[in-house]
């Protein structure tokens, strides 16, 4: 009986760990394919429109930082900032574990074409925001630079985060304990990881900090199901007070999947917070919010 017992315990160790083992290995390599927005199945007119490329034509650049974890900064832009004289909202993007924003090319790219400047590095472990602050801080510096093609092109009032996985804690963190995080204007977080995986991974984060308006998601899928459950999901909604905030679920989307298959909704939720975009806020707004009967969505929750 005891030695049955102790290879009961040994197994139940072993699936632990194989658990932990498991979710650290889900976030590696979350590439994001070239031309992914023809791909994603759409259910609505305006997840189809944003999901979709905009009209701006796109450019970007690197800019290296080598002595620091973050190694170097992506900047991808509307080409038209290069010779005009109006002001784009900024995106800052998180990454997850183990993941860049070299291989986020596309999603900048694709966001970057519906008027935002984008930026974000190569930090692998972003979930105390201090990489975004970077990123944030050195536009800042090239916005305020005569000799930079940002020289006053960054819409100061209309500054977003976006992190996906472990960059969604990152984004909490870079808005709520960073020192320029009252430069934000709207949050998106997709597969944020649930409070029983960052409290082992001392990701410490206080959602109840936020002020800004906040859009959580998730995926249905298996991963997903172990990284943020819908109790989950939902206790993070909760722990937001006092601001606009929605959270959903996509169906039949698993982790990695989040990056583009939600990438149409996270679009309309910066058009509408930093461009005013009234077409992009029927996705959000009223009872009849796009999103709310959509068949790509479940568990949908709003205060909008």
């Amino acid at each position: 009986m005891r030695k049955k017992r102790l290879i009961v315990i040994f197994l139940a160790v072993l699936i632990f760990l194989s658990g932990i083992l498991y979710l650290l290995w889900l976030p590696q390599k979350q590439d994001v394919e070239e031309g992914y927005y023809t791909r994603v199945q759409t259910q609505k007119e305006l997840e189809q429109t944003y999901t979709l490329k905009g009209q701006y034509e796109v450019c970007s650049l690197q800019i290296e930082e080598k002595d620091t974890p973050w190694k170097q900064h992506e900047i991808w832009y509307p080409k038209e900032l290069e010779t005009n004289a109006q002001v784009y909202p900024l995106v800052v993007m998180a990454n997850g574990s183990w993941s860049k924003a070299s291989q986020y090319r596309p999603l900048f790219d694709h966001l970057a074409s519906w008027g935002f400047v984008v930026v974000g590095n190569e930090d692998a472990g972003s979930s105390n925001g201090a990489s975004s602050a970077a990123s944030l801080d050195l536009l800042l510096r090239l916005n305020a630079d005569e000799s930079s093609i940002f020289y006053q092109k960054i819409d100061l009032k209309n500054i977003g985060i976006s992190g996906h996985s472990q960059g969604g804690i990152g984004a909490f963190n870079a808005v709520t304990s960073q020192e320029n995080g009252k430069r934000y204007q709207a949050l998106y977080a997709a597969s944020a990881p649930q409070p029983f995986w960052t409290e082992k991974l001392d990701w410490a984060h206080d959602l109840s900090r936020l002020t800004i308006p906040c859009f959580l998601t998730a995926g249905t899928g298996i991963k997903d199901g172990l990284i943020i459950p819908l109790e989950a999901l939902t206790e993070n909604y909760e722990k937001i007070q006092g601001v606009p905030k929605v959270m959903a679920r996509r169906k039949n989307t698993d982790h990695g999947e989040m990056l583009s298959y939600a990438d149409g909704y996270m679009t309309a939720w910066f058009c509408y917070w930093l461009k005013g975009d009234t077409e992009a806020g029927r996705v959000f707004l009223g009872a009849d919010a796009e999103i709310l009967t959509n068949e790509n969505w479940q568990d949908v929750k709003k205060n909008t």
